[in-house]
């Protein structure tokens, strides 16, 4: 059996991965000696300008603290036929869409893209208090594997 080489995706190549809208895990960096903050949460995708879009549960208690200009760090991965296992990391500083003060393009955005609703919370999400946010990656990466020959 053969080894899976590592191949790296560029725009036209990942974007269609990340279709529209789906799930990964969000990792909110915190202190030194401490893990990050690590939850899978539904995103919405904008390939026209590479943003991530998420719709992000928020309350006083909540362990990811506050959420404008928070450092983090976004992974999707999955597997396909032609491609094999696949992953899309991107870094950077979220910030927080209010319909107030956010330009036209990012609400335009977020109206583009498909954030699924995926209910992890154990209580009706009626009780539980939401914010937008984005994701305009300052790292970010694909890579593949090729499919395993033999």
């Amino acid at each position: 059996m053969d080894v899976p080489e590592t191949v790296t995706l560029d725009g036209p190549e990942r974007d269609p991965l990340l279709g529209a809208g789906g799930v990964g895990v969000l990792s909110f960096a915190d202190g030194k000696d401490d893990p990050p903050h690590s939850i899978p949460v539904s995103y919405g995708y904008d390939a026209s300008d590479e943003t991530f879009y998420f719709r992000l549960a928020v309350d006083e208690d909540s362990a990811k603290g506050e959420i404008e200009d928070h450092p983090v760090t976004f992974v999707v991965h999955g597997t396909d036929d032609e491609l094999g296992y696949w992953s899309v990391v991107a870094s950077g500083h979220l910030q927080t869409l209010e319909e107030a003060d956010v330009a036209t393009d990012a609400l335009d955005g977020l109206d583009s893209v498909q954030i699924p609703l995926v209910d992890v919370f154990g209580t009706s999400t009626r009780a539980v208090s939401f914010k937008f946010a984005r994701l305009a990656p300052e790292s970010f990466s694909a890579r593949t594997d090729s499919p395993i020959t033999e």
